[in-house]
Parts: structure tokens; sequence; C-alpha cells
């Protein structure tokens, strides 16, 4: 059976990838079909994204996907830019296997830029900041990271041209070149700047303008299908886990 963790991973995936907007609603009891599972256990992944501010509820209408105020764009910003300059400030270099991650996950960027493929090419220019932190050899950071990447996205929604994606990768490849030649203070810097260029860029989501989209069943399993970064799906989509639910066969008492 799918864990609450699966679901809020998948969650947290499709709103990277820009396949849930601000406003969106999550029925409990869709969710739990399309995955296989209690409505319990997705309540419990609900709330821990509402802990983590990606969703939100209301009292009688039930769960949406959070729409960030231009104040809490500005923290969500800053928050980013605190951590990751401070990454690189903590660190005297990258060792080789972190290297070789970094660059292998350009290579994956510019293919999905090369596709056309913009949700996976915005899920790939996010986790990028959060490979990172997880090759500076910090986890706790690099999960805190993914959610403040995600809180960005659903700023940025629909925002980024495509002129604006390869920029983004070139910049990023430019902090990867820093960080071969050991000069973290210049990696730092060019992250710095990296951020404070998309914090200027990215508009705002007019909160009342926010659409509350009607949720078929079919529209939500679409947007939750895992993303095939690596080739090969990391659980069960929801469809498969549905299935295996509903085949499995009864006890008899």
């Amino acid at each position: 059976m799918t864990t609450s963790s699966e679901i809020s991973d998948r969650i947290l995936e499709s709103v990277l990838a820009k396949r849930l907007l601000p406003g969106a609603r999550l029925s409990e009891q869709q969710l739990a079909t399309l995955f296989g599972c209690s409505r319990t256990i997705v309540r419990e992944a609900l709330t821990r994204l509402s802990v983590r501010q990606l969703v939100v509820s209301s009292v009688g209408s039930g769960w949406y996907i959070a729409a960030p105020t231009q104040e809490e764009a500005s923290e969500t910003f800053e928050a980013r830019r605190v951590i990751e300059t401070g990454l690189l400030r903590s660190r005297e270099r990258l060792d080789s296997a972190g290297l070789k991650r970094l660059r292998q996950h350009l290579q994956q960027q510019r293919r999905a830029l090369k596709s056309g493929d913009t949700g996976l090419r915005s899920f790939l220019l996010g986790d990028f900041h959060v490979c990172l932190a997880q090759c500076l050899g910090n986890a706790v950071l690099a999960n805190t990271l993914k959610d403040l990447t995600a809180r960005t996205t659903l700023i940025a929604i629909e925002h980024q041209s495509d002129a604006d994606a390869a920029h983004s990768c070139e910049e990023h490849a430019r902090i990867v070149e820093a960080l071969d030649a050991g000069d973290l203070a210049r990696a730092e810097k060019l992250m710095a700047a990296h951020l404070g260029t998309w914090h200027l860029k990215l508009p705002m989501q007019d909160e009342t303008a926010a659409a509350r989209a009607p949720d078929p069943l079919m529209a939500l399993q679409e947007v939750l299908q895992p993303l095939d970064v690596h080739g090969a799906s990391r659980t069960p989509s929801p469809k498969t886990a549905a299935k295996d639910r509903t085949a499995r066969p009864s006890r008899s008492t």
C-alpha cells in the first residue's frame, strides 16, 4: 500500500513540475482511489504538506495547493539565499563524486530543455539546488530546500519562458564551473546573483484570482504521474496502485 510519505512526495514533485497550480483542489477521496489507500493515509500526507506550507485547508471546502502572498514570496527567497550561499560559504571544496553528480544533473537539464518538456524542465531546474545541498553534505537543509523551491515554483508558475529556463541552466553551469575550480567564494557570489535575478523577475500571484479548479479524477491522475527523471519511476503510479488494490482477493472469514 502507498504510504503517506510517498503521496506527499508525489504531490511535491508535481508542484515542482508545475502540474499542480496554486489554488488547485485536492480531494481526499480521489487521492485515496488513485493511490489505493485509505483517506486516513491521504489526510496524513496533506497534513504534512500543510505544515510545510505547500497545502492549505478550508473548513467545509477541502484541501488546496497554496498560493503564496507577496510577503511570503519575499521571505521564501530570502530564506533560500541565506541557506544556499551559507552552505557554499561553509565548505572548502566539493569532492569529485559531488562534481560528477552535478555535471550529470546539468546534462539532464539540457536534455529537458531540448525536448521541450516544460514540466520536467521546471522540476530539474529547481531540483539542482536540492542536489547541490546534498552534494555539499547537508541532507537536512536539502530537504528544507525542497519545500522552499516548491514554494518559489508556486510563485513563478507559468511565468518562466524558454529563454529564461535556458538562462537559468547556464547560470547553474557557471556555478558548477566555479565549484570545479575550487573557487567556492565565486560559486557563492554566482548563487546569490542567480537567486536575486529570479527574485526580481517573478511576478506575484493574485490570491483573489487563484482559480479553485475542478478536480476530475482523470485530471488528478495525470498531474500526479511520476516524473521519468532517470528512465524509471521511483514509486508505483497512482493508477497502478489503485488497480493492485482492487485486484487483491478478499480474505475469507
